[in-house]
C-alpha cells in the first residue's frame, strides 16, 4: 500500500501535535504540508522543526494531499469540504459540530464517494453507542463539566450576557440538545456532536453544560439506556495549552490518522 499523504489545515494545539507526530515518524502517513489563517505563526512553528513540511496555500495543499485534516475550527469546514471533495480528496473533521450545522457536507461525501472522518476527540465509548443503536435506545444523556476559563467567549455566554469571572460555585449553564450545545459552545462541545452522530442524532441527544470553579480537568459523563442494557462512560481530560482543547483530542486525531493506513481495525 502506498503511503498516504496528509495536509494539515490549521496550526494550533492539534495541528502542531500532528506535525510533531509526523516528524517523529509515528503518523503512518507523510505530511504533505500545512496551511493556516495565521501564516506567520505557522511558519514560526515550522522553523522549529528539523525537517519541516512546506507551508502551502490551500489549493496547493489539497492538490498535494490524499487526506485533508481540519484543525482550524468549524468556520473553515463547509468550504474546505467542498474544495476537498471536488478534488476527490478525503477529509478528517476535528470540528465535528460543523457537521450538525451543515449536514450537506455528509451528503456531499456520500455523493462523491470521498471519505469523511469524524474522530472521537476528547470522548470515549462511541463504539458502544454505535453498537447499541443497532437496536432500540431509549436515551442518550451527556453531562460536561468544565472550568470557567475553558468556556470563555462561548456564543451562549455572550448572547445571554453571562459572565463566569469570579464564579464561586458550580453553575449549570445549559440543558438542551446536542444541536443547541454545539451552537452555544462551538469550541467546547464537539464531543457532543460526535456522540449524537454515533447515536440518536443531534435533536434526541441531551446535553448538560456545567461550569465548575477550581476544576482542573474537562469532565464528561455519558449515559445510554436501551434494549442492550445500560452504558455509563466517565472521562476526565487534562487540558492542552489551549484550555478549550483536551490532550486526549490531539491523541485521538493522531490515532485516527494512523487508522487510515493501518490494515488492522479494532473496535466497532
Amino acid at each position: 500500500m502506498a503511503t498516504k499523504t496528509i495536509g494539515i489545515v490549521g496550526c494550533g494545539a492539534i495541528g502542531t501535535a500532528l506535525l510533531r507526530a509526523g516528524e517523529a515518524g509515528s503518523l503512518g502517513a507523510r505530511v504533505a504540508g500545512v496551511t493556516s489563517r495565521n501564516e506567520e505563526k505557522a511558519r514560526s512553528f515550522l522553523g522549529t522543526m528539523q525537517s519541516p513540511p512546506p507551508y502551502l496555500d490551500r489549493d496547493e495543499l489539497i492538490a498535494s494531499s490524499d487526506l485533508l485534516v481540519e484543525t482550524a475550527g468549524g468556520h473553515v469546514v463547509p468550504e474546505l469540504a467542498q474544495e476537498a471533495f471536488s478534488a476527490g480528496k478525503d477529509l478528517m473533521v476535528i470540528s465535528v459540530g460543523a457537521l450538525l450545522e451543515h449536514p450537506e457536507i455528509i451528503e456531499l461525501s456520500r455523493s462523491t464517494g470521498c471519505q469523511l472522518h469524524a474522530p472521537s476527540g476528547a470522548i470515549a465509548g462511541l463504539d458502544g453507542i454505535k453498537s447499541a443503536c443497532v437496536g432500540r435506545v431509549s436515551s442518550v444523556m451527556m453531562e460536561s463539566r468544565k472550568p470557567p476559563r475553558a468556556l470563555e467567549g462561548a456564543p451562549f455566554l455572550i448572547e445571554n450576557n453571562i459572565s463566569l469571572e469570579g464564579l464561586t460555585e458550580e453553575t449549570e449553564l445549559l440543558t438542551g440538545t446536542a444541536r443547541q450545545a454545539c451552537i452555544g459552545f462551538p469550541a467546547n462541545l464537539n464531543v457532543s456532536a460526535a456522540v449524537s452522530l454515533a447515536g440518536l442524532g443531534p435533536d434526541q441527544t441531551m446535553i448538560k453544560v456545567i461550569a465548575v470553579p477550581g476544576l482542573e480537568r474537562n469532565c464528561h459523563d455519558i449515559e445510554i439506556e436501551g434494549e442492550f442494557g445500560l452504558l455509563r462512560i466517565h472521562i476526565e481530560n487534562e487540558p492542552s495549552e489551549n484550555p478549550k482543547t483536551g490532550r486526549l483530542t490531539a491523541m485521538s486525531i493522531i490515532r485516527s490518522v494512523q487508522n487510515v493506513t493501518d490494515t488492522l481495525h479494532i473496535g466497532t
